[in-house]
């Protein structure tokens, strides 16, 4: 197939690439291993730090969001998204755990999506109970009969259970007076201990000791028991309901009456705390100085894991009385509102009080005390009002009861002291009420933020409150309530915001006056606030020369109309260009050098004004940069390194051509090296561009600066920081004496290739998984120590047959092109040491990549099989003809006995040396390329 390949001086012509993903770790994982579900699980303790990372490749740069599923419904990470390439959990908890997804989206193709799998391992501390049959209750507890010792523990992985009496490990094979099993329906993971028939030996101490096998370090945990003949038992020195006045102080208290070992006593409150001035010893609860709200049940609770625990309750009741209110109701028979001679009338008491039965009532007609009779009858607890009310029914009512009468409420014998209202009842002194809003009041209108009142009118005898509430019933008022009392009828409003608006109700309430069908009324409340425009800012950006519209839309305003508009460029009036005479204001002009700059649209409606604001310009967009650059070139002549520097440009059509860039560099301090205009043919969307920076020193770290230039214009600067490590450790290869032993967490340069099945994976004893395959693999790296490091691949599952790994060396540059003497192409050397031990090993492949036009891979290296368990070294001489990589390629053989390993390569120039050493086995391959 031909092959049309394009070269440019400055620029490279490529389309966009998708996004691309992959998920690294960092932090404290017990463990990385592969599960059969294809992703990777990253096992970590609880309270440790979770460090996960995104790796995105594409053009433009992706978009990182990270999502989380599998997690408890109360984890808060599953509402959210994170927007960062690093994922930091900083004490992570059991409810965090579940799988973590990182979706990378730059707007090209499909979002890529890579998850990983985070498992939290936890061990809590056991809870032991003791139990025993419901049979069993009557007599001694436990003589001769059968107990149950119950132990439950939360842990992940599932916990191993050990019984112990003694310090003697309980088997159930060996004793036949006990038995060992897993209840059904129980919460965590719960082993049983059943004795049989108690024995003299079985008082004994007990202990149920958990286990996870020390993963993640997690230690075991244990918990030990007593048995004995004892269950706790309690006596309360109070009643289980007590009733004192305020200002009192209280003692509670529980006394142990029997229990072995010693209960413990523990003072509680229903639904909630404790009260702050409240004091627990001894089992005794003291509380100074009680109020109202100290009232409640408190709970005495005595256990040592001896049968149920002992519990006891307390109902404190704390004298209290509020508000006294009264109701004057006409005879309802006759479904009157007005007092008539000859007819029934009621008077009705109410006080709302702790505790609300305990109240006394007692009724006065002009101060003398009401004892019922035939038209006098008193209503202790009157069955058609609301509880805790006394009422007063004057039957067939003469001249001679009108009166004045009284209503007492008080506790007797309390020193809370007694309420009283009093109500004067004639033919004149009682009317019904009458409700009226003033002439102009159906309607207020107020500014959003500001003060007003609604008023609503009562007139009556006796004048009843005025209750103000939403007429929208799912609405509430202002303070959160339902509906607010007040006094005089005037609803007081401040702050007020737009969501006030609406109508609000007034009406009559049913007490303080006569018990009748309530007077209502509407008041309409009228919030006036500023336009609200559309865009708020927005940056546009076109050509010289090219008429601009701008268009100010009014979304919303009250009042509509709108009063004036008024349009500024950078402050100052616009006086040159006429606004278009629109309900939606809109401004057209041809933009030139001389009128970029802020235009602003200025509305009001008289009440506020709000402004559009557009940011006009024929500057350019800015460049973005493209990070997925290959590796840097290493001048390995001197301390220099150049750097190929790729970027896009940002809608390159918007404004007038671009006809270069403005290129700035200075070393990371703050010396600027040079600062140059790089001339380009006119950017296509899309389409990559290139400049190469040399005589970079090495190690310093530089900050590049760029910006696109126009005609008439220069665009913002946008920065990016080299750091370039990776040249140190080449320059480590090519001393000859130094290979990478993959000791620093960069891997000395080496990269994954995007385009394989799964990773290489970098490991040393120390953080290899303690469930991993036996019969395969290496135990430590090629020295021989628990710290050194080394890479291999995994061959358990997901992996299966024929599955490839390849990790990229860095870009070696040939300097020479001919050996010495002309002896031909300079020679390297890779050295490298392997590990191939397992029934089930694939094949280990070494491929020469090197970079020219088109990259040209030779495979000059290949291994196949169980090569037993040492190290081995294999030696090729290549003659590369330019710029190479170094390809290691594992392919996964046919089971998970197959993994691979490689640590100390270099790559050195030269034809390579003899080992003499038995152990290693030298293989020697010439290429010419």
């Amino acid at each position: 197939v031909p092959v049309k390949v394009t070269l440019c001086l400055f620029f490279l012509c490529v389309d966009t690439a998708p996004a691309n993903a992959k998920i690294v770790h960092e932090g404290q994982a017990c463990v990385v291993k592969d599960d059969n579900i294809s992703e990777r699980i990253y096992t970590i303790r609880e309270g440790d730090h979770l460090v996960l990372k995104c790796l995105v490749k594409g053009h433009p740069l992706p978009q990182v969001r990270w999502t989380k599923t599998a997690g408890s419904a109360s984890d808060k990470f599953q509402e959210t998204s994170i927007y960062n390439e690093t994922l930091i959990i900083e004490g992570i908890q059991r409810v965090q755990g579940g799988r973590y997804y990182c979706k990378a989206d730059n707007g090209v193709g499909v979002a890529a999506i890579k998850s990983i799998r985070v498992d939290v391992q936890y061990l809590d501390k056991p809870v032991l109970t003791v139990h025993q049959t419901i049979s069993d209750v009557r007599g001694s507890y436990y003589q001769e009969k059968t107990v149950f010792l119950r132990c439950t523990v939360n842990s992940n992985p599932p916990a191993r259970f050990i019984w112990k009496r003694g310090t003697t490990p309980i088997e159930q094979s060996k004793d036949q007076g006990v038995d060992i099993y897993e209840p059904l329906y129980t919460q965590g993971e719960t082993k049983v201990l059943k004795l049989k028939n108690l024995r003299l030996k079985d008082f004994a101490n007990y202990t149920c000791q958990v286990s996870v096998r020390n993963v993640c370090e997690i230690p075991d945990s244990s918990v030990t028991f007593l048995l004995t003949i004892a269950p706790p038992a309690l006596r309360l020195s109070v009643n289980e309901s007590l009733v004192v006045d305020p200002g009192k102080d209280v003692t509670l208290s529980c006394e142990v009456t029997a229990g072995l070992p010693k209960p413990t006593v523990i003072w509680s409150r229903y639904l909630n705390p404790l009260p702050r001035n409240s004091l627990v010893r001894n089992g005794t609860l003291e509380l100074r100085s009680v109020t109202s709200a100290d009232s409640g049940f408190y709970n005495c609770t005595a256990a040592n894991n001896v049968g149920n625990p002992a519990k006891r309750n307390v109902n404190l009741l704390v004298r209290s009385m509020g508000n006294l209110t009264f109701q004057i109701t006409p005879d309802s028979n006759k479904d009157s509102e007005n007092i008539q001679m000859g007819r029934d009338l009621k008077l009705s008491c109410h006080v709302d009080a702790q505790p609300q039965d305990k109240v006394n009532y007692m009724w006065y007609q002009n101060e003398v005390l009401i004892y019922n009779s035939d038209s006098l009858i008193v209503l202790h607890s009157d069955p058609d009002m609301a509880p805790g009310t006394s009422s007063l029914e004057i039957i067939d009512m003469k001249f001679r009861d009108q009166a004045t009468y009284s209503c007492v409420a008080n506790f007797p014998g309390s020193t809370v002291p007694e309420l009283r209202v009093d109500v004067n009842i004639t033919q004149n002194s009682v009317t019904p009420p009458i409700l009226t809003v003033p002439e102009g009041g159906q309607v207020v209108s107020v500014r959003e933020g500001g003060t007003t009142d609604l008023v609503c009118l009562v007139d009556g005898k006796p004048r009843p409150p005025v209750l103000w509430s939403r007429a929208d019933k799912d609405l509430a008022m202002p303070t959160g309530e339902w509906a607010v009392e007040t006094h005089d009828g005037r609803l007081h409003l401040t702050n007020v915001t737009r969501d006030l608006m609406g109508a609000y109700r007034c009406q009559t309430a049913p007490y303080n006056g006569l018990n009748i069908k309530p007077r209502q009324a509407q008041v309409q409340l009228n919030v006036q606030y500023a336009p609200v425009l559309d865009p708020v800012f927005q940056d546009v950006r076109s050509p010289n020369y090219q008429f601009v519209t701008l268009r100010c839309i009014i979304q919303k305003s009250n009042p509509p109309r709108i009063a004036s508009v008024r349009w500024t460029r950078n402050g100052e009036p616009l006086t040159s260009l006429t606004p278009h005479p629109q309900e939606n204001p809109q401004l057209k002009f041809k933009l030139d050098p001389s009128n970029n700059g802020t235009y602003k649209c200025h509305v009001s409606n008289g009440v506020g004004s709000s402004t559009c604001t557009f940011n006009i310009s024929s500057r350019p967009y800015n460049a973005e940069f493209y990070f997925d650059t290959p590796n840097p070139i290493c001048n390995l002549k001197g301390n220099n390194f150049s750097y190929n520097l790729q970027w896009t440009q940002s809608e390159p059509a918007a404004t007038d051509r671009i006809i270069g860039y403005w290129v700035n560099v200075r070393n990371m301090n703050q010396m600027n090296l040079f600062s140059k205009q790089i001339d380009t043919k006119e950017p296509v969307k899309g389409s990559l561009m290139s400049y190469i920076l040399t005589d970079l020193k090495i190690p310093l770290s530089y900050e590049i600066r760029l910006a696109p230039i126009t005609t008439y214009s220069t665009g913002d600067y946008v920065s990016r920081t080299i750091k370039y490590t990776e040249c140190k450790n080449l320059r480590r290869f090519h001393a000859g004496n130094h290979v990478c032993g993959f000791e620093d967490k960069h891997i000395c340069g080496f990269s994954q290739d995007r385009g394989d099945n799964f990773d290489w994976t970098r490991q040393n004893h120390l953080t290899q998984n303690p469930k991993r395959s036996s019969n395969t693999g290496t135990e430590m790296d090629r020295s021989g120590t628990k710290e050194g490091c080394y890479m291999y691949i995994e061959a358990s599952r997901p992996r299966v047959l024929g599955d490839t790994a390849r990790l990229l060396s860095p870009l070696y540059n040939v300097t020479a092109a001919r050996g010495p003497k002309g002896s031909g192409r300079l020679p390297y050397c890779i050295s490298f040491f392997y590990h191939m031990k397992g029934k089930q090993i694939g094949t280990l492949d070494v491929w020469l990549r090197v970079k020219s036009i088109a990259s040209v891979d030779t495979k000059v290296w290949s291994l196949i099989g169980n090569q037993g368990p040492d190290w081995n070294q294999a030696n090729i001489i290549v003659n590369p003809s330019g710029p190479f990589q170094v390809v290691f390629q594992a392919i996964r053989g046919s089971g998970y006995e197959g993994d691979i390993a490689i640590d100390d390569v270099s790559v050195t120039k030269g034809k390579c040396k003899q080992e003499n050493s038995v152990s290693n086995t030298g293989m020697y391959v010439t290429i010419l390329l």
